[in-house]
């Protein structure tokens, strides 16, 4: 073998091409096992024609010891191809450093937080909701085995015309009364009725021990019903208008693919 490699084998055979050098892996593999476009960055800065530093990076990757061949492609890549042993190699590294291979490689390091599932709040989990979740947690971990300090939240719609159905159903059941023609139905219903207390309350238990089954565990729930707390003195700070009976937020002069409606004027409810 070549010899002891360090953390990221990558990037130190990078180092030994050049400071200003990084290898990435070319989607064709008749392009080499990593390949640089240096040459193309660095050309108008040092006033020197991308093959003719394209020539000099070949010459100084063919006389390391872990390539097997490097090569010019056009107007000035450089495509390396590596021997078998710097592979082996750099398996042994990253076995050595085990699961913290890869880590802590934020830069900065950043105070993200990651909101998902957030499913219909009137039923239990769905499979396609329980997907999203593992989506989701797959996403907090990587950014926290990056170094990231992450926060999982939940955003709980405990308010509105759905949960004004959903508690009329319940509450229907409990006094033996079929729930409304818009109600809710099923199994869940009746066990629910069981409980005493806000069912609200008890769904969103539910939810959350079948996540925590799931292995999805959430640092915060946010209540639509805390949150709505706070629009009045949120609103004026944001640009809206009133259109169709509907206030609106003008999210299209931002990106968005359209305006979001924010608040019903008939009757002040949320959307």
């Amino acid at each position: 073998m070549i010899g002891p490699l360090p953390t990221d084998p990558v990037s130190e055979l990078a180092g030994r091409l050049g400071a200003d050098v990084t290898l990435e892996r070319p989607s064709d593999p008749e392009h080499g096992d990593y390949a640089t476009n240096a040459a193309l960055r660095l050309a108008g800065a040092r006033r020197r024609s991308p093959r003719e530093l394209a020539a000099e990076l070949v010459e100084a990757a063919a006389a390391l010891p872990e390539v097997e061949r490097a090569e010019i492609a056009g107007p000035g890549f450089v495509n390396v191809f590596l021997k078998d042993a710097w592979f082996v190699d750099a398996l042994t590294a990253m076995l050595a450093a085990g699961e913290s291979f890869g880590g802590e490689s934020a830069q900065p390091r950043q105070r993200i937080q990651v909101e998902m599932v957030s499913a219909n709040p009137t039923g239990p989990v769905t499979v396609a909701s329980a997907r999203n979740g593992a989506y989701g947690d797959s996403v907090a971990r990587l950014l926290e085995f990056a170094g990231h300090d992450v926060e999982r939240e939940y955003y709980y719609n405990d308010a509105g015309a759905q949960m004004d159905r959903f508690r009329a159903s319940v509450e229907a059941v409990r006094r033996g009364e079929e729930p409304p023609e818009d109600g809710y139905r099923g199994d869940y219903i009746a066990e629910i009725a069981r409980e005493e207390g806000d069912p609200v309350a008890a769904m969103r238990a539910r939810i959350e021990a079948s996540l925590e089954r799931f292995r999805v565990h959430f640092d915060s729930w946010a209540n639509q019903s805390e949150v709505e707390k706070r629009v009045p003195e949120l609103l004026p700070r944001i640009d809206t208008y009133e259109a169709e009976g509907t206030l609106w937020a003008p999210t299209t002069a931002y990106g968005d693919d359209k305006d979001r409606p924010l608040i019903r004027s008939s009757d002040g409810s949320f959307l």
